[in-house]
Parts: structure tokens; C-alpha cells; sequence
């Protein structure tokens, strides 16, 4: 399946819990993005894909990690460069799935597939390591929080 590359890189990151090593990218939301974010990390699973919802440190609403590799999400990021109309990216046909009424932009990157949510008021991306493929097993653990906690936006 051809998937069109992304460049966007974001922000701060923090520190695994029990590690040396990088925690997720952890977005700043605002306003009311940083309200459904934390509506979110409210009612994320306690697994995803079989694995265990781990900490980051510092601790914050705005990312969850599970397993090792981590599975790893973040709530709140910026519209990624494909959906971005003038980018140098931007590419409206661009993958997508959809996993029990959840849609998500799909990007396949080298070791890791990246999911983007779609059609709902925030964004939110996940990042699936290859050792847990089929990636997209992830997102269905996911599904009833995104519903729940992230309104649909209007077409």
C-alpha cells in the first residue's frame, strides 16, 4: 500500500518511566483541545493490544504509552502536513482506515505504522511499532475512548 511521507515532527518529549530512553513526543494543546485531551486520558484502556499502559515521566495528559516497544499516543497534535492544503505534503487521497467507527489517516513509517485521527474535533495520533503487527490491532482498543471523549466534527 503507497503511503505518502510525513515530515511533521512534534514537540517537547519526556522520559520513560524505568528508562534512559526518549518517553513519546508529547504535544501543547490549548483551550478546549486540552479539555478533550484530558477527557480522553480519562478514559484511555488500561491495554492496548494486549500490553500494559505504562507511565511517562513528566507526568501529563497529552500522551499514554503501552507495552515495550511502546505503543504510543498522543492527544492534541498539529494537522498533519498531508491534510494541510499549500504544504508540500499535502495529499487529500491519503490512506486511511477505519476500525469500528474510528477513522484514521494511515502512514507507514520504515519500523512503525502511524494512525492520525480523523473527522473528530481534535487530533490525535498513535504509533504502533511493527513488533505488534498487524498494527492496526491497536486502534480497536482504542476506539470506545475516542468515542466517547473526542466529539465528531461536522463535515
Amino acid at each position: 500500500m503507497s503511503v505518502a511521507a510525513l515530515a511533521v515532527l512534534a514537540a517537547a518529549a519526556g522520559c520513560a518511566s524505568g528508562g534512559d530512553r526518549p518517553g513519546p513526543p508529547v504535544p501543547s494543546p490549548t483551550g478546549e483541545a486540552a479539555e478533550v485531551c484530558g477527557e480522553l486520558y480519562d478514559v484511555l484502556p488500561g491495554e492496548v493490544d494486549g500490553q500494559r499502559r505504562g507511565e511517562i515521566e513528566p507526568e501529563t495528559r497529552f500522551a499514554a504509552v503501552w507495552g515495550e516497544p511502546a505503543i504510543e499516543l498522543g492527544c492534541g497534535v498539529p494537522r498533519p502536513e498531508v491534510l494541510t492544503p499549500g504544504s508540500e505534503h499535502y495529499n487529500p487521497v491519503s490512506d486511511s482506515v477505519e476500525v469500528n467507527g474510528v477513522s484514521w489517516l494511515l502512514e507507514e513509517r520504515g519500523d512503525s505504522h502511524r494512525f492520525t485521527l480523523l473527522g473528530r474535533e481534535v487530533f490525535v495520533r498513535v504509533t504502533v511499532p511493527e513488533a505488534y503487527a498487524p498494527e492496526v490491532n491497536a486502534l480497536v482498543d482504542l476506539a470506545d475512548a475516542v468515542r466517547e471523549a473526542v466529539p465528531g466534527k461536522p463535515l
